[in-house]
């Protein structure tokens, strides 16, 4: 949502409730800027990214979900974020970053790089999690909710996106 754009006073569901707009704008001033860098994160597109957050608040709105509130809503909406970027990877829409984050003039830049090339040669999966557990700050818990996955499958999956990360991090490896 831009700047100075409105939104239509009742936002109405599938179920016949309705958001306000004052309900939608609290709701996306707390959760967009979150799930816009997890998306960016995740598919090293911006353009990309802001496509996908912008279809995120759509099907949060037409599935009606005005029962929830704080953080349930924030797991909710980075779930139906999550399922989006997984059909677009199905859809083999899925490509290379080709953009790197301006990582700015501070001492950790080549190290900021370094993580850059490495996130982008991890998998669109990998990404993922250790988007969510290490910047979100998310429980195993939380993220198997956010994910769809079993929460011994996030544990077992994360561990192996950590220590591939790790690896392409090490100095003599190929970051592909």
């Amino acid at each position: 949502m831009q700047r100075g754009e409105t939104l239509p006073v009742a936002l109405a569901a599938e179920d016949g409730s309705a958001m306000s707009e004052g309900e939608f704008r609290l709701l996306y001033e707390a959760t967009a800027r979150p799930i816009l860098a997890y998306l960016t994160g995740v598919t090293g597109r911006r353009d990309v990214a802001e496509d996908l957050l912008q279809e995120t608040y759509c099907r949060f709105l037409a599935r009606g979900r005005r029962s929830l509130e704080g953080e349930e809503a924030r797991r909710y909406l980075f779930r139906i974020a999550g399922n989006l970027l997984r059909d677009r990877w199905r859809r083999g829409e899925d490509s290379r970053w080709v953009e790197l984050v301006d990582v700015g003039a501070s001492a950790d830049a080549g190290l900021g790089i370094d993580v850059q090339r490495a996130m982008g040669a991890l998998k669109p999966r990998e990404r993922e999690l250790l988007w969510l557990a290490y910047v979100e700050g998310m429980s195993h818990a939380e993220i198997a909710e956010a994910t769809g996955l079993a929460a011994m499958s996030v544990r077992l999956l994360l561990f192996r996106a950590r220590r591939r990360a790790a690896g392409l991090l090490r100095p003599g490896e190929e970051l592909g």
